[in-house]
């Protein structure tokens, strides 16, 4: 692991992919799977089998891991490149607001417009909209420090968190307060092709930016002073690296709903076994984070009669996880 980090990742996360394949309520081996693909590649006639199987795959078991290894990269990533920037173990995506922006945007599709597409859409205009606030609030104030930033983003969450209870208050409790309080318990039962379409290009791209600026995050992390000593716009680069992790952690929400540790406790994991070094650490995060993701929506999936939403099995599982790491990684920050 420590010799070929992303190498091994890579590999563990592709036999996590395989097994999933195989999971569920309609059992299948990756053989059947395979004669089944040839087959339709091939342009054979299929069995009714066949036909299922093909159809299992395609529409409901395939973007589900894609969706999974999507929510759990971004997540992953977007919090280790905040704790990076703010020299902070404790920082995670939602520390501008994203998450009680998105959480707030997704209730007022439910609660007020009552449209799924509207739930999504404005899921991701208000995470937007509380980062944008944080940042707002931050340089209003006279010094603008990162603290100032953090303190920002905990304003907007707190204003957001507030609004959403409020739409839970005076939502129907027979119809839309079961789907509002699903919703921001965070499930992946919801991810379709057409989800993926709208939101995968931007969650790729805010991903692989982020696992490039490794160099950068470390330069970052010496301070203020040291990186613009070394010629870098620290501003600049603080506000692009903000815009793809808010991009990112949005996308998140309007995939699977608000899901919460990922973002904290990968990085911590990763860090245990690569080192503080971003420029190693920034992709194995975000192909751990995904392996991680997928792993726990395997188990949500095939271990239990009914499915229990992922947010809490993550937040169940991460809890032990994140202490471990931190108490590994103490004193390895510098």
């Amino acid at each position: 692991m420590r010799k070929y980090p992303v190498l091994t990742i890579t590999l563990i996360l592709i036999a996590i992919i395989l097994v999933s394949l195989t999971l569920g309520r309609y059992p299948m081996t990756l053989a059947e799977i395979y004669h089944s693909a040839a087959d339709s590649i091939a342009g054979r006639e299929l069995t009714y089998k066949q036909s299922e199987i093909i159809f299992l795959i395609t529409e409901i078991r395939l973007p589900r891991i894609i969706a999974a290894v999507l929510v759990g990269s971004a997540l992953a990533v977007s919090g280790a490149a905040y704790q990076a920037m703010f020299v902070n173990p404790l920082v995670s995506p939602g520390i501008l607001g994203v998450l009680a922006g998105a959480s707030f945007g997704a209730a007022v599709g439910i609660v007020i417009i009552e449209s799924w597409i509207a739930t999504q859409i404005m899921a991701f205009v208000f995470a937007c909209a509380a980062v944008g606030l944080a940042v707002l609030l931050s340089l209003l104030l006279p010094r603008s420090t990162l603290l100032v930033l953090i303190l920002g983003g905990m304003i907007s969450g707190s204003l957001f968190t507030s609004l959403s209870s409020l739409l839970k208050y005076i939502a129907d409790p027979t119809s839309q307060l079961p789907e509002l309080v699903y919703w921001l318990m965070g499930t992946l039962a919801n991810a379709t092709n057409t989800v993926l379409i709208h939101v995968g290009f931007i969650m790729v791209a805010g991903i692989v930016f982020l696992c490039f600026q490794g160099k950068l995050l470390n330069v970052l992390s010496l301070g203020d002073e040291e990186a613009q000593a070394l010629g870098i716009s620290v501003k600049r680069k603080r506000i692009e690296i903000i815009a793809a992790a808010t991009l990112v952690s949005a996308s998140t929400v309007v995939i699977a709903g608000t899901i919460g540790w990922v973002g904290l406790v990968v990085p911590h994991m990763a860090r245990f076994f690569v080192g503080p070094d971003n420029r190693v650490l920034m992709p194995v995060t975000a192909i751990g984070g995904g392996a991680f993701m997928l792993l726990t929506d395997s188990v949500v999936r095939s271990a239990f009669t009914m499915e229990i939403p992922i947010g809490i099995v993550t937040s169940l599982v991460s809890l032990p996880l994140v202490v471990f790491a931190m108490y590994q990684n103490k004193g390895r920050w510098r």
